[in-house]
């Protein structure tokens, strides 16, 4: 029997190993630590404000200051590259982050994350 050649995906892919890096990057900027720490953080942090904005519309129940600073700092790398990256499929972002989410965030964080991009792209199917 011969199987399909299925590429799995790999804890070691540079693309993987970035967010995580700008993950941390972006918990350290809300922990006070104002040094870029990757080279996508100042370009990161310069959206901040817009970023945070779509965090608080697609999450109305849930005040930045009260999402777990990981799970914010996640949101906030996925939603960069969802709104000013847009080189990486949706799906790919928000299968990543939910990664990222069950790696590092708490037992809730992955659905929450997966619940917040959802809606964000939702928003942008029904507006196109």
């Amino acid at each position: 029997m011969c199987l399909p050649n299925i590429k799995v995906k790999s804890h070691q892919d540079p693309r993987h190993l970035r967010r995580i890096k700008n993950m941390q990057a972006l918990f350290a900027y809300s922990s006070g630590n104002l040094d870029p720490a990757t080279s996508d953080s100042p370009q990161i942090i310069s959206q901040i404000e817009a970023i945070n904005g779509l965090i608080t519309l697609h999450a109305p129940k849930w005040p930045l200051d009260k999402i777990n600073k990981v799970d914010l700092s996640i949101l906030r790398c996925a939603i960069w590259e969802l709104e000013f990256q847009k080189s990486t499929p949706p799906k790919v972002i928000i299968d990543e982050s939910v990664e990222l989410a069950k790696e590092f965030g708490t037992d809730t964080s992955s659905s929450f994350i997966n619940g917040v991009l959802g809606s964000i792209i939702k928003a942008h199917e029904s507006s196109t």
